[in-house]
Order: C-alpha cells, then sequence, then structure tokens
C-alpha cells in the first residue's frame, strides 16, 4: 500500500462491486433492446420497462414484481442474455449476502468468475475480467469488514453544506458548519 501505511490493505466496497454487476447487466439490456427493436428503450418496450425491477434485488420483489419480470423477460430477451446478466448480479450480491467465510467466499467469487467468463452475453465475460484482476481487493473485506460507506456518507454532507451556503468566503465559517451539521463540535478547539 505504500510506505505511509505499510499494514494497510486494499479492500473493494460491496457497493462498488455490486455496481460493476449492476451496469454489466444494463450494458445487456440495452444492446439486447438494441437488437431485438433496432432502437433505443421507449416507454412501451418490455426491456424498458423491466429497467428498475431488474436493478432490485431479487429478495425485494415480491410475488407481483416477480410475475413481471419474468414476463416482461420473455418478451423482450429472446436469446436469455438480460436474465443470465440479472443472475449473475444476484449472484455477486449473494457473495456478501450469503458467504460470511473468507474460503467459502473464495470459491464463490471463483465459481462467478468462472461462470461469468464462459457466459454468452459478452458484458458477463467483461465483467469477469474486472472481477479476476479486483478479486484479492474484494475478498478482503470477507477479512476486514472495512468500508469506505461512512466517509462517502460524510464527504457528501459537506458537499451538501458548501452547496446550501452558495460558497463560504470565510473558511473557519465553512468549517463551523460542517462540524454543526456533523454533530461534532468541540467549541474549545474554536478559540472565540
Amino acid at each position: 500500500m505504500g510506505k505511509y501505511v505499510p499494514d494497510a490493505i486494499t479492500v473493494a466496497d460491496p457497493f462498488h462491486v455490486v455496481g460493476v454487476a449492476t451496469r454489466a447487466l444494463d450494458k445487456a439490456r440495452r444492446r439486447t433492446q438494441n437488437e431485438t427493436l433496432g432502437h433505443r428503450g421507449r416507454k412501451p418496450d418490455p426491456l424498458y420497462r423491466a429497467r428498475k425491477l431488474l436493478t432490485n434485488a431479487a429478495e425485494r420483489l415480491d410475488e407481483n414484481g416477480t410475475s413481471k419480470l419474468r414476463g416482461l423477460l420473455a418478451a423482450g430477451d429472446p436469446d436469455g442474455h438480460v436474465h443470465d446478466a440479472w443472475l449473475a448480479k444476484e449472484c455477486l450480491r449473494n457473495l456478501y449476502t450469503l458467504a460470511a467465510d473468507p474460503d467459502v467466499a473464495a470459491a464463490w467469487l471463483d465459481g462467478v468468475i468462472d461462470d461469468c467468463a464462459q457466459a454468452r452475453p459478452p458484458e458477463l465475460r467483461s465483467m469477469a475480467r474486472t472481477l479476476k484482476r479486483w478479486r484479492d481487493q474484494i475478498l478482503n473485506w470477507h477479512i476486514t469488514g472495512a468500508s469506505n460507506g461512512p466517509t462517502e456518507a460524510l464527504n457528501l454532507l459537506i458537499k451538501k453544506i458548501k452547496k446550501v451556503g452558495h460558497g463560504f468566503r470565510n473558511f473557519d465559517n465553512y468549517r463551523l458548519r460542517v462540524l454543526l451539521y456533523t454533530g461534532r463540535c468541540n467549541w474549545d478547539l474554536l478559540g472565540h
């Protein structure tokens, strides 16, 4: 990792790893849409109507949503490429929800990579290359449980404060506002 933090290990955040699969799914959906109908998605097109259902977690779909997704895939996905990409996304999500043990997670991830590398949709083969390249960092999450979620949440909060402030001219005022919003204001440090 470097000379400054020699014991640090790089961890791929689950949000971003599943995002790789979600983007592959969306690319497969758009490609299939274009190949079958000859145009980009429009409101009445089955795959366009399925786009939100495809991004939902399978366990969050109720019986009606599952039935609707199956019908839309049957109508708009003749070769099953979108369905395969959806299954790959769900398998990768399950890496984080079902495989708690690092050894099980390693076997699970290797299985996903192998299946995707041999899949028919080109988007899944590309996803397999990405997962293979980041394999160690993905599996490090199962060892450390580390996430950059809290850091990203704090950065988002700071950006919102800056936007609402319409540009602070005084850094001390900006810093004070950030500290107040995060609930970490130490009045002794302000020196006023």
